[in-house]
């Protein structure tokens, strides 16, 4: 069997299928069926079921066509929406004060947003990074896939009608540039540093024109710089600066959160714990399930090149999760901190000049007018250092005011990695995971995830190999300013003291760039019966071989793990104790459902509630409430976040309330141990306080909102698409679920609309055949267009727990049943 056909091949299963129905966002297209233009760019779409692109291009440009026509045609909306964002175009079609979607940066609003991106923009801070020869910058390949990226992109909107009611007869879908894809890879790159700070960089003003500063521009009343005013930060130099102990409490929160929201997890196992000695992966990555950070579906092929199927962020112009006939990958978002601050000393004189090694330097002023819509453009000015931009906050809880004095610069080694869709690319090319490796050395592309990976040979891999800013603890323990004594071990966030030139972050020999980590610095786990990441720290990636010797930068060694963390090992390393593991196994293991948090803690719960005087328990109103009821339903509860389970969702709202009311520390009768992680800590207390008023708090909620205690949980965590209720399983962060789903929570019906969980999902081994044996699922499916007959299609099988078979040999595309060719070029 060929696995990587020939073009002629290509064109002869291009002719033989001429006769197949286009797709419903073609049919409007008579000429679709012509032969693609030897003149312009252009590539053959093979749909599979489930609307799954298989696209087939002679070179890089071409593939990038091919690539962006399909994504514009499942999703023209959303890039859309991000193409405005990156251009700094939102105040003009959005107004300023409304809300972005949060999927390209943290911006509290519209014209925070904007000042940023068309800062970027006019600094040409993406130019400059495409300029860059490879490695430092992306290769040619890279920058071709980009360029037809655009052009696909255009063409398909320069040849279709709009069908999606989010963007129909919008005038902000344009037609977008290859900078304009760059930069959206340069958003992504920056989400965990200047993207998370981007209120604080845009309200930043020195403490002696404030005032002036703040009205440079009309329409002040929109200016981000007010205190308190984003989640992002946007105060102004008057906030008080933290006590220590809030200052670490601070930081350690705000970097956990972001775990906790868009976390993964990722399995391999090596062909020791496998039925056929060849490797097997698991990805479940947790991301949005709406907006612009979704994944999307697709098979990418230049015949005798590359030959890959996956999962791609939006608007990006390679598979960033998925497999090929060799090998298998996921992410997980990794606990490296990818940024760091500098204190600097202020000139007395002048507060926009900083001192280093007694020497007085002069901070950029960047001045950035934003376009309005119904009202006049608004300027406003940012202030950027040697080290970065100034920044006044790192979250609402970690302000860093700008006094007479001191103010804080941030640096994010991100700001000048273009690199990720090279490393996407050679992980695409990769056949085993020593070539994963090789790419991971060759690019150093991949900003705040690790990379887990198995191979047909049977080898197993785990890395956090991620850029960050190269801090060292001997550097931390030398240049941290107070403020970094306490939030670096809390937090692994480094304040270093920027007006000395000796406290510069440095280079490896091996670092693609300055003042990074090279390769040889990253945790590294290879060829373990299993490796695992549920964004916990690299420690515990197998628990039998734990990872030390790593800088504190990279997160924590011999800390009590999540909930997630500890039941994914207790469950990997029981499958790989038990061997013989298939695909089947990989399959069983997403949607088993387990609540870790049950498998503690579900007994000592329904014995204790039994045991409450009187079947009652006092709220936090003070009002005594029956709950008798729910001691029977969670004693029958089966312990699973199954659609149809009865008691799932009463326990998980009461676990959801006592874990928030009482620290850990107090809640467990045995503490957590370094020498037995992951049964530690353990044994629920009971007795506290607080597990009698959650209870009592669960059960006045669900009755106030009719929901009955033994209810299923599907009745009540479910999705609506088209006015009909899809049931969701799985379960959140809390519980410690691996299938993680993450809801909103409405009074009356429970939970609705999912927020974040789990994604693009593979299972993929190999069994010789030359064809991988690949399941997936697209839980929120293929389309954000409620018109498109794959807008819910995978969200219907994620409900009954069903996979899609993934069709990535010749054979089996060309047996498809719905197979639908679509030939695509410039005209």
């Amino acid at each position: 069997m060929r696995l990587r056909p020939r073009r002629s091949a290509v064109a002869a299963v291009t002719l033989s299928t001429m006769g197949a129905t286009l797709p419903a966002v073609a049919a409007e297209q008579p000429d679709r069926q012509e032969h693609p233009s030897h003149r312009g760019l252009s590539a053959v779409v093979r749909y599979t079921e489930h609307g799954i692109p298989h696209i087939v291009a002679k070179d890089h440009a071409n593939l990038g066509f091919g690539n962006g026509w399909a994504q514009a045609a499942d999703q023209v909306c959303t890039l859309a929406d991000g193409f405005v964002t990156v251009r700094g175009d939102r105040s003009r079609f959005f107004g300023p004060d409304a809300a972005p979607d949060y999927s390209l940066s943290s911006a509290g609003t519209n014209l925070s947003s904007d000042l940023y991106f068309r800062g970027v923009r006019e600094a040409g801070t993406v130019e400059k990074l495409l300029a860059r020869p490879a490695p430092s910058g992306p290769s040619r390949s890279v920058k071709e896939l980009m360029r037809g990226f655009a052009a696909g992109y255009n063409a398909w909107l320069k040849q279709n009608r709009i069908t999606d009611p989010a963007c129909r007869n919008a005038d902000w879908v344009r037609p977008v540039t290859t900078l304009d894809v760059a930069a959206r890879g340069f958003a992504i790159a920056v989400l965990g540093g200047e993207g998370r700070t981007v209120d604080a960089i845009t309200a930043a003003r020195p403490p002696a024109s404030a005032g002036p500063d703040a009205a440079e521009g009309p329409g002040s009343s929109a200016s981000p710089g007010s205190a308190g005013t984003s989640e992002a930060g946007g105060t102004t130099g008057t906030a008080p600066s933290p006590s220590p102990e809030e200052a670490a409490r601070a930081a350690r929160e705000l970097f956990a959160a972001d775990r906790a929201d868009m976390g993964s997890n990722a399995v391999a196992f090596s062909g020791e714990a496998t039925a056929n000695g060849r490797g097997l992966l698991l990805g479940n990555p947790h991301y949005p399930w709406q907006g612009g950070r979704r994944f999307w579906q697709s098979q990418q092929t230049i015949p005798g090149e590359l030959n890959v199927a996956g999962g791609s962020l939006l608007g990006t112009v390679t598979v960033s999760i998925g497999h090929n006939a060799h090998m298998a990958w996921s992410h997980t978002v990794a606990t490296g901190v990818t940024l760091n601050l500098h204190q600097l000393t202020l000139d007395p004189a002048d507060p926009t000049v900083y001192l280093v090694d007694g020497r007085r330097e002069r901070m950029r002023k960047r001045t950035v007018t934003v376009p309005v819509a119904n009202g006049a453009p608004v300027t406003r000015s940012q202030w950027w250092t040697r080290y970065g931009p100034v920044v006044t906050s790192l979250g609402a809880s970690l302000p860093l005011p700008w006094t007479g004095s001191t103010a804080y610069a941030l640096n994010d080694p991100n700001a000048a990695n273009l690199r990720a869709s090279d490393t996407g690319l050679g992980f695409s090319k990769a056949r085993s995971t020593r070539d994963v490796l090789d790419t991971l050395r060759h690019t150093q592309g991949l900003p705040w995830v690790n990379t887990v990976a198995a191979d047909s040979r049977g080898h197993s891999l785990f890395t956090q190999s991620q850029v960050l800013p190269r801090i060292t603890d001997e550097l931390a323990q030398r240049c941290s300013t107070a403020l970094g004594q306490v939030t670096y071990p809390s937090s692994g966030l480094a304040v270093l003291d920027g007006s000395r030139g000796d406290c510069a972050l440095g280079r490896d020999r091996d670092a693609v760039q300055p003042g990074i980590f090279g390769q040889s610095r990253m945790p590294t786990l290879k060829d373990a019966p299993y490796a695992e990441n549920s964004n916990d720290s690299a420690w515990l990636s197998n628990a039998d071989r734990p990872l030390t010797g790593y800088e504190r930068v990279f997160g924590t060694i011999g800390t009590q793990r999540s909930m997630r963390t500890r039941g994914a090992v207790e469950d990997v390393a029981a499958m790989a104790d038990r061997g013989g593991l298939t695909v089947r196994d990989l399959e069983r293991q997403q949607f088993a459902d387990r609540v870790p948090a049950a498998a503690l803690a579900g007994d000592d719960v329904a014995k204790a509630c039994a045991a409450l005087p009187g079947g009652t328990a006092r709220g936090t109103d003070g009002r005594e409430v029956d709950v008798r009821e729910s001691c029977a339903v969670l004693a029958r509860w089966d312990r699973t976040m199954d659609t149809g389970s009865r008691g799932a969702l009463l326990f998980d709202r009461f676990w959801r309330r006592l874990t928030a009311a009482e620290p850990g520390t107090r809640l467990w009768k045995v503490p957590f141990s370094a020498a037995d992680p992951v049964r530690t800590p353990r044994g629920l207390d009971t007795s506290v306080p607080a597990f009698a008023t959650a209870l009592a708090d669960t059960v006045a909620e669900l009755r106030a909102a009719g929901i009955a205690l033994g209810s299923r949980l599907g009745e009540h965590q479910f999705v609506e698409r088209g006015g009909k209720r899809i049931a969701v399983p799985g379960g959140t962060e809390s519980l410690g679920v691996w299938n993680k789903v993450e809801a909103r929570w409405d009074p009356a019906r429970g939970y609705t609309e999912v927020s974040t969980g789990s994604s693009y999902v593979q299972a993929v081994g190999w069994d010789g055949s030359g064809c991988p044996v690949a399941r997936t699922l697209l839980t929120y499916s293929q389309s954000s267009n409620p018109n498109s007959p794959y807008f819910s299609d995978q969200t219907r099988l994620f409900s009954g727990e069903r996979w899609v078979t993934s069709r990535f040999c010749e054979k089996d595309i060309r047996s498809s049943p719905e197979l639908k060719v679509v030939r695509v070029r410039e005209r």
